[in-house]
Order: C-alpha cells, then sequence, then structure tokens
C-alpha cells in the first residue's frame, strides 16, 4: 500500500470544464496537509486538443516532477493509447465505461477500473453543457472513495468555489456523490493508494507564480503596467490590476492611483514603461520569449540611457511561436544579453512563489539603485502552476530605495555653487586670486544642515553630470523631470555623450561611459540576491539550505529556477547510492565571489538546466572563462518539467562512464 506518495495524472479535452474539477482533487489533498505539486499541461489552443493535469503527493515534501503515473484518469480518446502507455506497473487506469474499451487495451499489469461517467451524468442531468462539466466532478467523486479523501472536505470546496452561485452547489455535490457512491458499489475502497491526513503543511499555501509576481509589484510600489497579452505571463498583469483595484485606489477620493496600459505590441509596451520610470513613476511590464525579442531595442536603451524598468520574462518553449504552452528556461542568454552591442542585463531567478514575490519587489529597487533594466526570470511551470509556498512577509517598516537622485533642494545647492563659481571666475580674470578656489572649497566644508542634501553634492565641485561617476562605483546621479523649475535638466539620448550628457562622437568620451558602465556591472553583482547552497546535515540525507558551501568533494552541481526540486531530490537519490555532490542554486546575474568561489573550488560541475544549448553553462564561460571540459550540462527540453529521474540518470552515466 502506497500512503501519500503516488502521481495521478488527468488526461482530458481542453475546454470541457475539467481544469477547475482536476484543481479540486489538489486542494482537497493541500487540506488533509499533505504535500502536494501540480502541474497542468494544456494544449494553445481554446478548445478541443489533449490537455492533462498530473498531481504528485509526496509525504516526503518532494516538489519536482516525478516519471511515472500511479493513476491515470483517461476521459479523452484522442490521448488514451498513450494515456494507456504511461501508467507503471501495478497502477490503475480509470476510464469512462459507458462504452467499453477499444481492443488492445488488455495490460496484465494494471487494473482496470471503469466508471460509466456519461451514463451517470446523461440519467442525473438535462441540461446538455452540465451533462459535459458535471462527468469532470463525478471522477473527482470516484477517485474520494477509492482514496479515502473525507467527502465533506470536497464538499466544502464546492461551497466556497461557488459562495456567490448557490444555485451550482447543489448539482456539483450531486456530481460528486454519484461518483462516490459507484465507487463504492463497484471497487473496493479504499484501495492501495491512499490519501491520509498529517499536519506536513503548517502556514504553508498554494499559490502560483504570476499572481506572486503581480503582488511584488504592488508592494515594491509599482503604479504602472504597460503590457501586450502573451501565454504565459498575461496573467501577472491580470492579478495586478486586481490587486491595484484593492490596493491602489485613494480612500477619500475613490481614483485610481494607477494606470495599466494594454500597447500594441511588446516594443510600445516597454517604451512606456521606460517613460514612466524616467518620469518617476515605478514602472513594469510582462512579457515572455517572442516579447522579449521584440523588446530588445529599448532594453539597449535603458541599458545605454541608464533608464530604470522592471520587466518579468515568464519563459515558454521557443524559438519563434514553439509551444507557447509548454515550459523551458531558454532565454536566458537573450535576456542576459538584450539589444545589440555591449549590453549585460541583470537578471534575478526565483525558484517559488515566494521568491516570485520577493524579487519582484527587490527588482524595483535594484532597477533605481543601478539604474537599468532588471529582469525577473521566472517560466510557465513557475508563473502558471499553483506551487506550495511559504508565506509571504512584507516588513511595513521598509522604505524604498530610489537610488541616487537628486532632489529640489540639493539642485538649488549645486545652481548656487555653480553661479558662485563663475562670479569667482569672472572677477579673478586674468589672475586668478583665490575666489575660485574659496568657492570650490565651500562645498568640501558644509558642515551645518541636512547631511543628506550636501552629500556627496562636493564631489560635483559646483557642476553636476548626469553621467559623472563621483562615487567610483559606475552609477552615476539622476534628477526626476519636474524636481526644479531651472536645475537638472539633461539630454536622455541613445546616442553617446560625454559625463555632462552633452551628444559627442569622441571615442576616448564613449570609452569612458562603458567603461563606467561595466564598473556599475562590478557593483551590481554584490547588490543583487546572492546563491544559496545545500548540503545534508547530522548525516541525513535531506538536503537544507545554508549561506555557505560545503567543503567536501571535488565535483558539484548548479541548478535555478524550477529545476531546483527536481534536483534537490535527484541528489538525494544520488547520495543514497553514495555519491555526494556540493549544490549551489544561483539567485541573480552577474555573479558575485560567492558565485565564483563555488566554481573554483570544483574541479567539475553539472548544470541542470531546461533548455538544449546549455545557455546557463554558457554565460558561465563567457562570464568567468570556465573552460567546457569542466561544465557538463545535464539538460530538458521537451517542455515539461523537468523530473528527478531524469537528472540522476544524466549525472549517474556521467559518473560511471
Amino acid at each position: 500500500m502506497k500512503v501519500n506518495d503516488f502521481v495521478v495524472r488527468f488526461a482530458n479535452v481542453n475546454g470541457t470544464g475539467s481544469a477547475s474539477a482536476n484543481a479540486l482533487f489538489t486542494k482537497a489533498v493541500f487540506r488533509m496537509g499533505v504535500p502536494v505539486t501540480p502541474k497542468n499541461i494544456f494544449p494553445s489552443n481554446i478548445q478541443g486538443l489533449p490537455t492533462w493535469y498530473e498531481v504528485r503527493v509526496s509525504e516526503k515534501g518532494y516538489l519536482g516532477r516525478r516519471e511515472g503515473v500511479d493513476l491515470m484518469v483517461a476521459v479523452n480518446p484522442q490521448s488514451m493509447k498513450k494515456d494507456y502507455a504511461d501508467v507503471r506497473e501495478g497502477g490503475y487506469f480509470v476510464y469512462d465505461s459507458t462504452k467499453p474499451l477499444p481492443p488492445g487495451y488488455d495490460r496484465t499489469d494494471i487494473t482496470h477500473l471503469g466508471v460509466p461517467m456519461t451514463q451517470l451524468c446523461n440519467a442525473e442531468y438535462s441540461d446538455a453543457r452540465q451533462r459535459q462539466l458535471f462527468k469532470n466532478i463525478v471522477y473527482i467523486g470516484a477517485l474520494s472513495a477509492l482514496f479515502d479523501i473525507p467527502f465533506e472536505v470536497l464538499e466544502g470546496m464546492i461551497g466556497e468555489q461557488f459562495k456567490k452561485k448557490e444555485k451550482l452547489i447543489p448539482p456539483n455535490i450531486k456530481a460528486l456523490q454519484l461518483g462516490a457512491e459507484y465507487a463504492r458499489e463497484n471497487f473496493e475502497c479504499p484501495f492501495d493508494l491512499r490519501v491520509e491526513r498529517r499536519d506536513l503543511l503548517g502556514d504553508k499555501i498554494l499559490y502560483s507564480g504570476n499572481s506572486a509576481c503581480a503582488l511584488g509589484a504592488i508592494y515594491g510600489g509599482a503604479t504602472v503596467a504597460a503590457w501586450y497579452p502573451i501565454t504565459p505571463s498575461t496573467s501577472v498583469v491580470d492579478a495586478f490590476a486586481k490587486y491595484a483595484a484593492k490596493y491602489r485606489v485613494d480612500a477619500e477620493t475613490g481614483k485610481n492611483n494607477y494606470a495599466i496600459v494594454q500597447a500594441e505590441d511588446e516594443l510600445a509596451a516597454i517604451g512606456m514603461v521606460m517613460g514612466a520610470c524616467w518620469n518617476g513613476a515605478r514602472s513594469f511590464t510582462a512579457t515572455s520569449g517572442p516579447g522579449l525579442s521584440l523588446m530588445q531595442e529599448f532594453l539597449g536603451l535603458g541599458y545605454f540611457a541608464e533608464v530604470p524598468s522592471v520587466l518579468i520574462d515568464v519563459q515558454r518553449t521557443g524559438p519563434s511561436t514553439g509551444m507557447p504552452t509548454r515550459t523551458q528556461q531558454s532565454d536566458i542568454l537573450l535576456a542576459a544579453y538584450a539589444s545589440h552591442g555591449d549590453t549585460k542585463h541583470p537578471l534575478l531567478f526565483p525558484s517559488s512563489p515566494r521568491e516570485c514575490f520577493e524579487m519582484t519587489a527587490d527588482a524595483f529597487d535594484l532597477t533605481e539603485r543601478l539604474q537599468t533594466p532588471v529582469i525577473v526570470m521566472t517560466d510557465l511551470d513557475l508563473g502558471m502552476n499553483d506551487h506550495i509556498t511559504g508565506p509571504l512577509h512584507w516588513d511595513d517598516s521598509r522604505t524604498y530605495d530610489r537610488g541616487k537622485i537628486l532632489n529640489a533642494e540639493q539642485l538649488d545647492f549645486l545652481s548656487s555653487a555653480v553661479s558662485r563659481m563663475q562670479k569667482a571666475v569672472d572677477e579673478s580674470k586674468p589672475a586668478t586670486n583665490g575666489k575660485l578656489a574659496a568657492t570650490v572649497a565651500e562645498l568640501d566644508a558644509q558642515p551645518q544642515g541636512d547631511q543628506s542634501m550636501t552629500q556627496p553634492l562636493e564631489q560635483f565641485k559646483g557642476k553636476w553630470g548626469r553621467y559623472l561617476d563621483v562615487d567610483n562605483d559606475g552609477i552615476p546621479y539622476r534628477t526626476i523631470p519636474g524636481t526644479h523649475s531651472k536645475a537638472g535638466a539633461f539630454v536622455t539620448r541613445g546616442s553617446s555623450r560625454d559625463e555632462f550628457a552633452v551628444y559627442t562622437e569622441d571615442g576616448d568620451a564613449y570609452r569612458r561611459n562603458v567603461d563606467r558602465l561595466m564598473r556599475k556591472w562590478d557593483t551590481a553583482k554584490e547588490l543583487v540576491p546572492q546563491p544559496v547552497f545545500y548540503r545534508s546535515d547530522s548525516g541525513h540525507v535531506t538536503l537544507t539550505e545554508h549561506d555557505a558551501p560545503s567543503s567536501s568533494g571535488t565535483a558539484g552541481v548548479i541548478f535555478f529556477g524550477t529545476s531546483t526540486y527536481a534536483a534537490l531530490e535527484a541528489l538525494e537519490l544520488l547520495e543514497a547510492d553514495g555519491v555526494k555532490l556540493a549544490a549551489m542554486r544561483p539567485r541573480a546575474f552577474p555573479f558575485g565571489k560567492a558565485f565564483c568561489d563555488f566554481v573554483e573550488s570544483h574541479e567539475r560541475i553539472f548544470v541542470i538546466e531546461q533548455n538544449r544549448d546549455a545557455q546557463f553553462r554558457s554565460l558561465m564561460m563567457i562570464e568567468l572563462g570556465t573552460t567546457a571540459s569542466k561544465l557538463v550540462p545535464v539538460l530538458n527540453y521537451d517542455g515539461t518539467p523537468i523530473t528527478a529521474d531524469n537528472i540522476y540518470r544524466q549525472i549517474k552515466d556521467d559518473i560511471e562512464k
């Protein structure tokens, strides 16, 4: 008997209302305190093609996919042959037995469970649409009896789901009863796959990455979103609109304190975002690979003109249109070096909805601190599926980091200093009499008043330059339009200019500018989220997070984003076989000291990622100069989330060579 350790896959026809029914099963297991991970694998058309919903139940808390299906609910004739083959030996095949199975469905190593779903619904409901929809609820009812899921758990969720449409509650409850009663009368219930109550989840929640990104944007101070709809990122802005309607409305006037613009295309969307950020509003867009391709020109402008902006890239399978509703981590190089010329963009790699929330909020601080576009790299798996995650926390005392912005008082001070310096120059002609030096010294000896106003104004020596690096960190000081009526103006341009934003084609000035941008890149290395390391503690195989790497072993593993949970499970499988590997999960690009130290301290490193061309591995080779022979690619690129079994096999095969 398997208790709280199995995989159920639902094979449906897209557009038949199966998604909400299948989610009931996931939520029922979750409410029983058992870790559960759903994966919705659906087609890009609106209706008619096969769709699958896979649920992994794991008392041990494994949140990645696992190969093999223990119970298949097959109600789609188009995919039934493949669905039948995917059932593991000893598994179960649940099907609509209103009609007999066609020839060839005669495996003796699995158990066939026929439930006459269509017949039961036709006898109970007269409306054709209801007959179709409630067929899904019937098989959920049957599973509740088979798995021993308390009926009241599902009944309660139906009540919650339709609390605003109470007329739908009784027929849904009836459909659950039809399925449960049929299963009890015709099968041994419960069977040898069980869901038993546990208390393993504490205060954890089920939440999608796209919703978490949207809420992170709200808490991060975003007031403007410009976008063009594209799967799988559309629900980011949909969720932002919902949250903004609740949290971005003036309590006294009832007016909205936010703007959401659906642009004519992705290029226009990122242009609107940069315009809003340039004017001082925190703004973002959300897109996927094809949209990111179109945004290249503006991302280059943002890098070179140093305009803040946040972009959430929910990656999907490419290239071109690719498979719009399948997942990959295949935009890494495109995002890192977006646009022509020498460009580099900070990337953040969340692995959970909680990190989606935190990193999106942090991205707004980073983009203003660094004055450059920041890209949050999620994917379809993380964005559109529900995941178990820790509660979202926010420090109400936190203040936004707006970076180096000069306010009106500071600009007044600089303007007056410039006037005094010019007067000193004029009066001292033709010979300097010390007045100029005294005026410059004024800026260095300004002890009175608000130090935040005068620091670091003295370093400008009386003349502000938009692209002057007075702190030697590569980050200049900027102004927001409208801050001052006379001072602080500059021309924002994508063409070459000097430190004072004056157009020039002088090669030395250009080189000074791009070299300064590289100093800023070095500054960013320690400002972005730092990597997390994993090791087993006190002889236990289970891996836990640490701030410092494990010192054992000559081989290491790197993984990021949604590869994390399958990778952790694979590492535990390998360790049980006596193969112990140090592990690091980078959370951002550029790579800082901790990342580089890990790479340098291991002779061989497996790099796990979900794309064909080993893009993260290539990024390491470009940025660190790491040799190809040191970095072993472990890849998955079929559009479905990577599995622990896959990772385990690839690493084990390489080690045994």
